[in-house]
């Protein structure tokens, strides 16, 4: 029986892709996932309401079609990573106190985003900025995500090229498709196993441990290190694509590229073979929710040994905020 093939019964989700079997390690967790895309037609700013081809119901339609497609990227990781896992989201307008005390999560997934932070009504980043300077959840963000956490953290969101976002709204750089970015301290939890990613069955690149290959799509980036934070792996065009604020209060990791692209299009890629693509991204990914586990005391939850002899119950089912559509006619995103 060749490795591809192997089958391991009473798994819900049995591969990560065509080459590794999948063994989810964590028994139970609890996620929120929070949608960072605008989700009604009164959350555009004034600015946004000034711009040329501002229409906001189309606007808005847009979004609520790409967060399908974020979500369930998300969520879909989440549902291989966790043998028995509840996930709840949340829109960034419902990001509060109350919401996440009702849910009581493990750790929270801030998805991505498409408009620039000025086109949103104000009171959305101040209440996330209030949420996530005082949150003892552990956190991780997602592009949209992580440039969310960097401002909230005294960095400002620019172009990739340095300049403001309001002077430069179309014809951007785009950092886009599978880049390389440099590990700068691999002595971070969330890097464990890199080092044993298995060869030959990965590319070439892996026998340089310090090497990551993940999915970019993002015209923005944070232009410094937010305050308190220690920087993790670096890019070409965007310098700080890995972050993480490690206190004895949070543990928050944003990283600029798209790591749950791991599972994406699970049984119908044609072209961006993700499932195949993106290890290295779910490595990463597997990773945070373990620590945010660990950071809250659950350690207990991640299975260790054999993990081939844990049955994995039936597979919750994530509160969707969106039904993921075609793609055929929404500009990529990232997502």
């Amino acid at each position: 029986m060749t490795f591809a093939s192997q089958e391991i019964i009473g798994l819900a989700s049995n591969r990560y892709c065509v080459f590794e079997p999948i063994l989810p390690r964590i028994q139970t967790m609890r996620v929120l996932v929070v949608n960072n895309l605008i989700t009604e037609e009164d959350q555009y700013s004034a600015v946004a309401r000034q711009a040329p081809d501002f229409n906001a119901k189309r606007w808005a339609d847009l979004e609520r079609k790409i967060a399908g497609m974020a979500l369930n990227n998300i969520t879909g990781n989440i549902q291989k990573f966790v043998r028995t896992p509840e996930i709840e989201t949340v829109s960034l307008a419902q990001l509060d106190e109350a919401a996440v005390a009702a849910f009581d999560p493990d750790a929270v997934v801030l998805s991505g985003t498409l408009r620039d932070f000025d086109f949103y009504e104000p009171r959305l980043l101040d209440n996330f900025n209030a949420f996530i300077q005082t949150t003892r959840l552990p956190v991780l963000g997602i592009c949209g995500g992580h440039q969310l956490i960097g401002q909230a953290f005294g960095a400002q969101i620019t172009t990739i090229d340095g300049q403001p976002p309001a002077t430069k709204r179309s014809g951007r750089l785009i950092e886009y498709q599978y880049r390389f970015v440099k590990i700068t301290d691999t002595q971070d939890p969330i890097f464990a196993g890199v080092e044993d990613r298995p060869l030959p069955k990965w590319q070439k690149y892996t026998e340089r441990r310090h090497l990551l290959r993940v999915w970019q799509n993002h015209g923005l980036e944070v232009d410094r290190l937010p305050a308190g934070f220690a920087q993790l792996a670096r890019g070409y065009l965007s310098e700080h694509q890995m972050f993480v604020r490690r206190t004895a209060e949070q543990l928050i990791y944003g990283v600029q590229f798209h790591l749950e692209k791991s599972f994406q299009d699970w049984q119908t890629d044609k072209y961006w073979e993700h499932r195949n693509e993106s290890r290295d991204g779910r490595l990463l990914f597997d990773n945070f929710l373990v620590e945010a586990l660990k950071f809250r005391g659950k350690g207990q939850q991640v299975l260790t040994g054999d993990l081939s002899k844990f049955a994995a119950a039936p597979k919750a089912q994530a509160v969707s905020a969106g039904s993921a559509g075609s793609v055929s006619d929404v500009p990529a995103t990232g997502f």
